[in-house]
């Protein structure tokens, strides 16, 4: 078979001499040799600067040596060591960075050696992390590996109105300008799209939803094979003094790269919490006054910039 053939054969085929031993394997393999690079980046700085031919920088070689450690601990001990191999990806990227910028006088030959030493880790810490955040390797997510956002909204109408209009869930894409559709696939399950407005980048998932049979409380998470995990509940509760319901919403997630893009997406003002709380408002809107209000025709809120639901689905 041609390289070309071989690019071009079926999944089951390309995987047939990486299955998930090997792929296990090898992940292990990257958080050990993490720590160790990061104990010798620690302990012995100035041989690892003449290794590389790179100047002495103790202090800098040593935070480098910190990172690796810390990486290399989360991949050996979380029950997801996805977000991690990226995460090391990520500290090749500025390893690379540094060797190219850093290269003292007469040790060019040691420098491009270590690139191409570090280059050629990269290519493997890009192969596991791929395969670990595949949806083939999608395993539930225990509680501490995700991250919660939570919000409520007093709404102007009865909790059974609350509650009907919210079961619905092709009624999600009218106040969630994130999910661009719904559609239900059966019984309690159905498929969900989502994106944001001039981006052609989407990320779907599929869901299910349980009902409390006194209509006060649902409660949803994506199907293992799903390629992000969304678990969540909201509730439906009269107001002090007959002012409608309260709706409180608690969401846990996680999806491939979170432990990178979470802070960034803060910074954008475009963090799932913010998502959420502008998403209910919405939902106040359209049942109290029939529609979401809007300035001049412009939808409230920014939707051009990056953010985590984007990351994910590139």
């Amino acid at each position: 078979m041609t390289a070309t053939e071989t690019m071009n054969a079926p999944h089951e085929q390309q995987t047939l001499f990486f299955d998930d031993g090997t792929q296990t394997r090898l992940t292990k393999f990257l958080g050990w040799f993490s720590i160790g690079l990061g104990v010798a980046e620690v302990v012995a700085p100035r041989m690892i600067a003449r290794i590389s031919g790179t100047r002495d920088h103790g202090a800098l070689i040593r935070a480098y040596g910190l990172r690796e450690i810390a990486v290399g601990a989360g991949i050996l001990t979380k029950q997801d060591p996805g977000p991690w191999l990226w995460a090391r990806v990520a500290g090749d990227v500025v390893d690379l960075a540094s060797l190219a910028g850093g290269s003292r006088r007469g040790g060019r030959i040691a420098t491009a050696g270590a690139i191409a030493a570090v280059a050629g880790v990269t290519a493997l810490d890009i192969i596991s992390a791929q395969r670990e955040t595949s949806p083939e390797r999608a395993v539930p997510k225990a509680a501490h590996d995700t991250e919660r956002a939570e919000a409520s909204v007093v709404i102007r109408r009865s909790p059974d109105e609350c509650y009907q209009y919210w079961r619905d869930e092709e009624n999600f894409p009218r106040f969630v300008s994130e999910v661009r559709s719904v559609q239900r696939t059966g019984g309690k399950k159905s498929h969900w799209a989502a994106g944001f407005e001039g981006s052609t980048h989407t990320i779907e998932w599929d869901s299910e939803t349980n009902e409390d049979p006194a209509q006060r409380r649902i409660t949803w998470q994506t199907l293992p094979e799903s390629r992000i995990y969304i678990s969540g509940a909201a509730t439906f509760e009269p107001a002090p003094g007959n002012r409608g319901t309260i709706v409180r919403v608690q969401m846990d997630f996680d999806h491939p790269g979170r432990t990178l893009t979470s802070p960034a997406s803060r910074m954008l003002g475009k963090h799932p919490e913010q998502i959420l709380y502008k998403s209910l408002r919405r939902l106040k809107q359209l049942l109290e006054v029939g529609e979401v209000i809007t300035t001049e025709g412009q939808p409230a809120g920014r939707r051009g910039s990056t953010t985590w639901l984007d990351k994910i689905a590139r």
